[in-house]
């Protein structure tokens, strides 16, 4: 959606108050009506919305904010940034129904924030080859499920993540902690280049950001909130991995957690998520489409598939279909027989639905649907 400069500099000006977080932020403007209207109310009508006050009034009503937001819009035209305010269609949907979600978004990137099957990989700095073993035999199953892989663009299984989608050719989202203007760290900015032509990077934070600590935690809850669910491979009991589980938990979102050894520091934190039911255990990227119904879409999916073959079918070759629907595996004889066509009529529309793919043949010169 491309937002009118004038517009989008209200939209960044909003995210630049003090003290106004995302749920402050959208009750603002629910109250007032549009992102406009906040910066074009008095004073006195400003303190009386609910959790503004006086200060938070006055550092809305001062203009230093729109000289930063000029300069952001100025810097977003420039490197042809992409912008997603909370209330616009394409906005990320699963995290639209986060009540914290951030009003704004930046983005560089090819991939759809609204795919079908999205799954965020978490899990420790210190990774093990273990742990990197299992990453990357999970994102390698999961490319059959043409999912897309987002985590945070951090040492150890985040990067291994993100690197495996690549290899497996599968969108992989970075969601960061500071501006689009850097990389962090910055050793990952080779893969980070990449991303943006096979997945993207994305972030709440306006350009000149620095990765200050207290962003990390607001970076991991769109990392859980866009994502149908989360896998931590590899967790002490204290960290950034744990904290998006729990976010995950919070949003009602699937979590999973891959066990390891007794013992080992860094399964210690999945080995706690699975005993206090924080989170399932699974071994494999089947076990998890399993649980979020994966298999299912894809068998509706080859259904329809099917069924808009059928639409497709000549009139013979309908007739065909309908008998090895309604009788599941016949031979040709009785193909023939059941249909009143001729034996090689049948054989040569047998042939064209074979090519087709709605149908296979069996030995004993049976056949059934696809």
């Amino acid at each position: 959606m491309n937002t009118p400069d004038h517009v989008l500099k209200y939209q960044v000006a909003l995210t630049l108050v003090p003290k106004v977080g995302s749920i402050l932020a959208k009750n603002l403007i629910s109250y007032c009506g549009s992102v406009e209207e906040v910066f074009k109310r008095k004073k006195h009508q400003l303190e009386k919305i609910p959790g503004i006050g006086s200060e938070r009034a006055e550092a809305i009503l001062s203009r230093q904010h729109f000289e930063r937001a000029e300069k952001e819009v100025q810097f977003i035209r420039k490197h042809n940034i992409k912008t997603f305010f909370y209330l616009d269609k394409d906005y990320p949907g699963r995290l639209k129904n986060c009540d914290d979600a951030p009003v704004l978004l930046y983005y560089k990137g090819t991939c759809d924030l609204n795919k079908q099957r999205m799954i965020a990989i978490v899990g420790t700095r210190n990774a093990t080859e273990y742990g990197k073993q299992i990453t990357e035999k999970f994102v390698e199953d999961f490319s059959h499920y043409d999912a897309v892989i987002v985590s945070g663009l951090a040492y150890g299984i985040d990067l291994c993540a993100h690197k495996a989608a690549l290899k497996n050719h599968l969108p992989t989202i970075g969601v960061i902690a500071h501006g689009l203007d850097r990389i962090y760290p910055s050793v990952h900015k080779p893969v980070a280049e990449k991303m943006i032509n096979h997945g993207g990077l994305l972030t709440e934070f306006p350009s000149m950001t620095t990765p200050d600590r207290e962003n990390f935690p607001s970076r991991n809850r769109v990392v859980a909130g866009m994502t149908d669910a989360t896998i931590v491979i590899e967790s002490a009991t204290k960290g950034g991995a744990l904290i998006t589980a729990d976010i995950a938990n919070s949003y009602n979102r699937d979590v999973f957690a891959v066990p390891g050894k007794v013992g080992e520091e860094y399964s210690a934190g999945c080995h706690e998520l699975i005993r206090l039911n924080r989170a399932m255990l699974v071994e494999s990227a089947a076990q998890v489409a399993e649980i979020l119904n994966w298999n299912d879409d894809a068998k509706s999916a080859k259904e329809n598939k099917q069924l808009k073959f059928f639409h497709d079918l000549k009139t013979e070759e309908k007739v065909l279909v309908d008998l090895l629907r309604q009788n599941g595996k016949l031979d040709i004889d009785n193909i023939t027989i059941q249909s009143n066509m001729t034996m090689s009529k049948v054989s040569s529309t047998l042939l064209n639905l074979e090519f087709a793919g709605v149908l296979r043949a069996l030995p004993g010169k049976m056949f059934e649907l696809v």
